[in-house]
């Protein structure tokens, strides 16, 4: 199963996969949560949902798609994760409050507990960077991270005309 991070939404919706454009991409995206191959966290939910976009009126229809992350074993799995990043050197502050205030940490922390991939259009960055990308704390956790193309790959997904 898949779990998608926030900005696999918003980079589709602004450009590749827009929601007049490519209708079949967000088909395909219910399609897959109705086989339960692909899902998201309530906190990807809140961001996407606060924009007042269409992307915030598809995903307001789609509330079932992003799952809780109330148990006590994903918030045990979260403050892992949040020392480890509170611990990481060469990271600034703005940096590390970022990645906190943001679904990135409850993402990989479900994902570190269910197995799940994590989807994200973030890159991995130099160990030396002063930014937090979620590909990074995935490598430090052993938690599989790919792109929405490689989803998509994975999926054999198809979006042909008629």
């Amino acid at each position: 199963m898949y779990l998608l991070d926030a900005n696999t939404y918003i980079q589709a919706k602004n450009f590749y996969y827009q929601l007049g454009f490519c209708p079949a991409y967000w088909n395909f995206l219910d399609q897959q949560f109705e086989t339960g191959m692909l899902a998201s966290i309530k906190n990807v939910y809140d961001e996407l949902s606060d924009t007042g976009d269409d992307l915030a009126e598809w995903v307001k229809d789609r509330k079932e798609h992003f799952h809780p992350i109330t148990s006590q074993k994903v918030q045990e799995q979260y403050i892992v994760i949040v020392n480890h990043i509170e611990a990481l050197p060469n990271k600034s502050r703005a940096s590390v409050n970022a990645f906190l205030d943001s679904a990135d940490p409850w993402l990989i922390a479900t994902a570190a507990l269910t197995g799940e991939i994590v989807v994200t259009q973030e890159k991995l960055v130099a160990s030396n960077s002063h930014k937090i990308k979620i590909p990074n704390i995935c490598k430090d956790f052993n938690v599989q991270c790919i792109n929405t193309f490689n989803m998509l790959k994975d999926l054999d997904a198809k979006f042909v005309l008629p």
